[in-house]
């Protein structure tokens, strides 16, 4: 889920502390998502999908990985 972020993160040119600063979600907790400790709840997948513009189930649809 977190790569779907940084994804999103690199296509518009922001980084994790812009979006904190935008939506007031923590950089506490877009660090711990990163570092797998933490999963988002839907209130802040919901602020993170709008604030991107994409669908809740954008982030938590699962991609195939290639192996």
């Amino acid at each position: 889920m977190y790569k779907k972020f940084a994804d999103l993160l690199d296509k518009t040119n922001k980084t994790a502390y812009q979006v904190s600063k935008d939506t007031g979600i923590s950089t506490a907790t877009l660090s711990s998502w990163k570092k797998g400790s933490y999963i988002p709840k839907a209130d802040k997948l919901k602020i993170l999908a709008d604030y991107f513009g994409v669908s809740i189930e954008y982030f938590l649809s699962e991609e195939k990985e290639a192996v």
